[in-house]
């Protein structure tokens, strides 16, 4: 079932009003008669990140597009029901809770920023529906209802942090968005310089709001630190990095990020501003693989338009692809049944290489790759 650009958005528009539209006939001849299995999809599609979020919905219904052409599940295929949460708590929790009382939803993909995964996931273990928050984050969520997929500092951070004070040298200095991964990321960051034999001078905290780091900057020449470690977050926060190379920094101290390009920086800022910036994620769209360069292209060719494909967009994509094979096994959409099977060692082969459900933590062993910005793009 291909959807345009324009019949996407149609549809994305007619679920936001609370209508469903009924399922195409698919290949070989209709599904069962007892409808669709509604998938739902929080995320932003406009705000601070919605750089990151459009490329997740394009994932995700890559991955629905192709389940639904292989036969949809038990019998049935698969239906979006999107909202977009335009960067908004509020409407996270309100979407939330029509998702699983109005549309009823069989599972829920979605969340971007920790926040709105906090304001959701009580609503979904509420209502006995099963979530999955498929984000790089802070680390932490023990709950049998939700499945984190995306990588966790002890993935990343331990690597990137040690890599990065080989290069550069021990005096670190920390700046991160002042919320639950800012804050959590900036102790892991602290727990590895020290490990590493280094120091931390300062760390300082920012709301999502702030655009103004002309202080921060002054203070962090003052400390003379060997390497910033930044965990800054959303659009406005790309800002420090322009004013960073304004105040003629950016040759003097480099800096390591576990959030730089989540909304598309090394293409958004100039080479001169970008350049030099070490990341670490699971999943880079310059990553040279088969299974990698056909993800990419499937959503390039549906959508043009598509912003950088980061580990968010891929793990989305994988985590649909792992609940329907929980699905296929289970041989129903029951919630208990099927987290059986999510927690019976499932894994899938997708565009960032195998990844493997934990029983223990419902979070996923995956590789994780460590790059540098070079002419605004990555080199893996």
């Amino acid at each position: 079932m291909n959807f345009t650009r324009r019949s996407f958005l149609r549809s994305s528009a007619l679920a936001s009003a609370g209508l469903v539209a009924a399922p195409a006939v698919l290949r070989d001849g209709a599904f069962a008669a007892d409808g669709p299995i509604l998938v739902g999809s929080l995320h932003d599609q406009s705000g601070p990140v919605a750089a990151s979020g459009v490329p997740m919905v394009h994932a995700l219904q890559l991955a629905v597009d192709e389940i639904n052409a292989a036969g949809g599940l038990v019998g049935r295929p698969l239906q979006i029901v999107h909202y977009d949460t335009q960067s908004n708590i509020q409407l996270y929790s309100q979407y939330a809770q029509q998702l699983a009382l109005k549309d009823k939803v069989a599972v829920v993909h979605g969340g971007i920023t920790s926040a709105s995964r906090e304001a959701i996931r009580p609503t979904f273990d509420r209502f006995k529906v099963p979530y999955f928050y498929n984000v790089l984050y802070e680390g932490g969520v023990c709950d049998r209802n939700t499945f984190c997929t995306g990588t966790t500092p002890a993935q990343t951070v331990e690597k990137l942090v040690p890599y990065a004070m080989k290069k550069s040298g021990k005096k670190v200095y920390i700046i991160a968005a002042d919320y639950n991964y800012g804050q959590i990321t900036a102790k892991w960051m602290t727990k590895f310089v020290k490990d590493n034999g280094g120091e931390v001078l300062s760390t300082d905290f920012f709301p999502l709001d702030v655009t103004n780091f002309g202080p921060t900057i002054s203070k962090i020449q003052a400390a003379k630190p060997d390497l910033v470690l930044s965990a800054l977050v959303g659009g406005n926060h790309t800002s420090f990095y322009r004013q960073w190379t304004s105040a003629g920094m950016k040759g003097q101290i480099p800096i390591a990020s576990t959030t730089f390009g989540l909304v598309n920086e090394p293409e958004t800022l100039d080479a001169a501003e970008s350049d030099g910036i070490l990341g670490a994620y699971g999943y880079f769209q310059e990553i040279d693989t088969p299974a990698s360069k056909s993800f990419v292209d499937k959503i390039k060719k549906a959508h043009p338009d598509t912003p950088y494909i980061s580990e968010m967009a891929a793990v989305t994509y994988e985590g649909m692809h792992l609940w329907a094979e929980a699905v296929r096994r289970a041989g129903t959409v029951d919630r208990v049944k099927v987290i059986e099977a999510l927690e019976s060692g499932l894994s899938f082969d997708g565009p960032t290489g195998r990844v493997t459900l934990d029983h223990a933590t419902h979070h996923t062993t995956r590789d994780a790759f460590l790059a540098e910005v070079k002419n605004r793009a990555w080199s893996v």
